[in-house]
Parts: C-alpha cells; sequence; structure tokens
C-alpha cells in the first residue's frame, strides 16, 4: 500500500507511524473484517466509499471514528472516501473530543457558534477539512444510499435496528469516555479512546489493496 502523495500535518504523522496493528486483539480485528471488506469491494469496483459513523449523541466516539477514518483514508492513499457521523438524536460535538484531536495536530476552527457548533477539523494542508457537528444518522447533509452505517455505541445499534439506505451494517462498539467527564481522568480516558479508534481504523484502512 502507498502512502499518499500529500502530506498530513507532522504531528498526525508521527502519532500514525507509532501504531502497531499487532496490538489490536484477536476479536477486534474479527470485529473490524466486515468494514474492511465493505471498503475492499467499493474499492475493487471502483465506487465512491462512504461511511456513517453512528452514536446515540453524535458527540464523541463517532466523531473521533469520522475524523480518523478520513486521515486514515488520505494516509493510505485510499481514493474517494468520504466519511461522516450521525445520532440517535442531535446534542452538540463535546468540546473535550475537539481539544484531543487538537493536541494530536489538527487544526481545529469554530466556524459556527451556538448550543450545537459547527467545527472544521483539517488534517492536510491540501485537503478538506471534515465538518464536525452533531447530527441524526438520517440529517441531509449525511449520505442517504450507498454507504456503511457503522455503529461505534451499544445503545445506537439497539435502538436502531434498521438504517434507511445502508448497503451494510457494521456493529463496531467502543467504550464511552464519557463515564469520565469531570473527573481527574477525563483527558486520560478521551486520549486513550482516541486512540484506540485511530489504531483500528489503521488496522482498516492497512488492509485495503489498492487497484
Amino acid at each position: 500500500m502507498t502512502i499518499a502523495n500529500h502530506t498530513l500535518f507532522n504531528a498526525i504523522e508521527d502519532v500514525i507511524s507509532s501504531m502497531n496493528s499487532n496490538d489490536i486483539s484477536v476479536g477486534r480485528k474479527t470485529a473490524l473484517k466486515p468494514l474492511i471488506d465493505f471498503i475492499q469491494k467499493k474499492v475493487n469496483d471502483r465506487k465512491d466509499i462512504r461511511l456513517n459513523f453512528i452514536c446515540t449523541h453524535n458527540s464523541r466516539r463517532s466523531h473521533l471514528a469520522q475524523v480518523w477514518a478520513q486521515t486514515m483514508a488520505s494516509y493510505f492513499n485510499v481514493k474517494n472516501v468520504f466519511c461522516y457521523s450521525g445520532g440517535t438524536e442531535a446534542t452538540a460535538l463535546f468540546p473535550v473530543v475537539a481539544g484531543t484531536l487538537k493536541k494530536y495536530g489538527f487544526q481545529i476552527q469554530v466556524i459556527s457558534e451556538g448550543n450545537n457548533p459547527i467545527f472544521s477539523i483539517k488534517y492536510a494542508e491540501n485537503e478538506s477539512p471534515v465538518v464536525g457537528f452533531s447530527k441524526k444518522f438520517d440529517n441531509p447533509f449525511n449520505p442517504q444510499s450507498e454507504f456503511a452505517a457503522i455503529m461505534t455505541c451499544s445503545q445506537a445499534d439497539n435502538d436502531c435496528p434498521f438504517i434507511p439506505g445502508a448497503e451494510k451494517r457494521i456493529p463496531i462498539p467502543f467504550e464511552d469516555p464519557k463515564l469520565f467527564d469531570n473527573t481527574p481522568q477525563q483527558n486520560e480516558k478521551y486520549k486513550e479512546r482516541s486512540l484506540q479508534i485511530a489504531s483500528e481504523l489503521f488496522y482498516v484502512f492497512s488492509q485495503i489493496q489498492s487497484k
């Protein structure tokens, strides 16, 4: 697999270069296999790859997954990947998520304030930023058909047995860092979850063979 010709921000590349797929358990690799297969089939068929990461409030895990998936697609030069996120309800992107990504080298800008602010999350100089804000999974901003719905929490997976328009539904749950909000462990746990999500998506895209 060739690395993308354009360059991610140096701090992000440093984080990615330290990742090791051997640290991922066999069980988690099994859970990730359907996502690998979905992406690979789209690559083989030369079709766009749309990934919608879904969690209950679209405030933490689904955003981390959306951002890291788009970043890993760029890093591994997997073309025509478009990543989204949504929830079973709209709330707001939790500020600690944006702060955690910023510590890894992402450039974060608030482009609209309010109860549900909109963030520009940039990972490379010459790539469009990820637009981060909380929304329902079927919001018009998200794809309405020909996408994979990746369920990043068990609650959303249980509450939404059917995702309209999804070609494939893939449960890949992550533990919620919200459990540690307003505790001394908060920043550490958000960093831990971000790194887990990043590492597993690194593994996913490292498995994709270009055509």
